[in-house]
């Protein structure tokens, strides 16, 4: 269906703009507005539209991230962990900003999925150059030096670390198989912003802000007889306002809604890869099988996939409580059930956790998660399996 649908999109003349040119030159805001008022969208409309909502959750948070000055060192946060030129006129980041950064994030990616499902499986092929893709991160309506998608998330497009090979202006024409792909990163995404709302952080940042204004006010003019601060005082000020947070009881709803996503993107990524077993073409691929290559240069070697996967069904089985989580005072026999943790959501103290009476209410005996899947998943991508993992999600 796949291959019929290119060889119509390549016999007819492109005397039009294309979507991927209208993003080079509008951006991805613009041109949502327009696919979004569509009254009779194509299917590669619909693919676009659900894209561009996507990248526009992303480009919202850098929007606000630029807006406020918030660096690029929340490097245990996804999108917060991005580089972005820096606003010599950046506004005081307030915590009210990170709830709001959280919510527009989850709003967009509920957004794309709305378009993904009117879509379905329906076929497609949408081509897209890379190199036009941007992010309008100080929001004046112009590409700028340090806005390309490849500068803000790092992009290896022409390999990098062992792990591709130069593909010099990559074009990649994305298909039915990629919008499962697409949707299973919509839902990574809510999953982390439920579970991040779910310890309602707002009041732990505020009262990190308040007291870190205190502690500089009785800096008075002399300089500090160390560099201590400077070198560690904005991660001990994260790691305070993240372990604040997550001493608070969460809400259940929101735990358990992002129970929901988690498995959700377990079963979106189960059905792009059983839609990319069934492709014969090999053009523009972004996520390729055994017999396609790159389009981005990445290496996949043979078996990725079925690794992949393997990671994948361990991690449902954890979720639905079928493996359970080791923990170093349970033994061998027994474990953390995290179905349960998710259904009664507890707040977190590092301390009765490391000790081990924390987690009771949720040990159990019964079979033990044992990490060979991942073990054969790094084995297979020869030390890039984190890079890997972030990529096939």
């Amino acid at each position: 269906m796949r291959s019929l649908a290119l060889a119509i999109l390549l016999a007819t003349p492109l005397t039009a703009e294309t979507i991927s040119e209208e993003i080079a030159r509008t951006g991805l805001h613009a041109t949502e507005t327009r696919l979004a008022a569509l009254p009779s969208p194509t299917n590669e409309d619909l693919f676009a539209l659900a894209g561009l909502r996507f990248l526009g959750g992303i480009e919202q948070a850098l929007q606000l991230r630029w807006k406020t000055g918030v660096k690029a060192d929340w490097s245990e946060l996804p999108i917060l962990r991005l580089p972005i030129p820096e606003n010599p006129n950046a506004i005081p980041f307030q915590a009210a900003d990170f709830t709001a950064l959280i919510k527009n994030l989850d709003a967009d990616m509920d957004a794309s999925r709305a378009a993904l499902t009117q879509l379905g499986d329906k076929p497609f092929a949408l081509p897209i150059r890379i190199s036009d893709l941007w992010f309008d991160i100080n929001a004046n309506g112009t590409r700028e030096p340090g806005e390309s998608l490849a500068e803000v998330t790092g992009m290896a497009l022409g390999g990098g670390r062992g792990m591709g090979v130069a593909v010099e202006d990559p074009v990649i024409t994305f298909d039915t198989a990629d919008a499962a792909w697409l949707s299973a990163y919509t839902h990574f995404l809510s999953g982390f912003a439920s579970t991040a709302l779910a310890y309602d952080p707002e009041p732990a940042i505020q009262r990190v802000i308040d007291s870190s204004k205190q502690i500089y006010a009785l800096w008075g003019t002399t300089p500090p007889n160390n560099a201590m601060d400077m070198m560690f005082g904005r991660q001990v000020d994260r790691a305070a306002m993240v372990l604040i947070a997550l001493s608070r009881t969460p809400d259940k709803a929101l735990a358990q809604d992002a129970y929901s996503h988690f498995l959700s993107m377990i079963e979106e990524n189960r059905r792009f890869w059983s839609l990319v077993a069934l492709e014969t073409d090999n053009t523009g691929e972004w996520v390729p099988n055994d017999n396609q290559v790159s389009g981005l240069g990445l290496i996949m070697p043979p078996g990725t996939g079925e690794r992949w996967q393997a990671v994948l069904a361990d991690a449902e089985k954890a979720l639905k409580g079928e493996l359970l989580i080791p923990h170093w005072r349970f033994g061998a026999e027994a474990g953390i059930n995290l179905k349960k943790a998710f259904e009664n959501p507890p707040a977190v103290d590092l301390v009765t956790w490391i000790q081990g009476e924390g987690l009771l209410p949720y040990a159990e005996k019964g079979p033990q998660m044992g990490g060979q899947a991942w073990r054969d998943f790094e084995d297979i991508v020869q030390g890039d399996a984190m890079l890997f993992a972030v990529f096939l999600n």
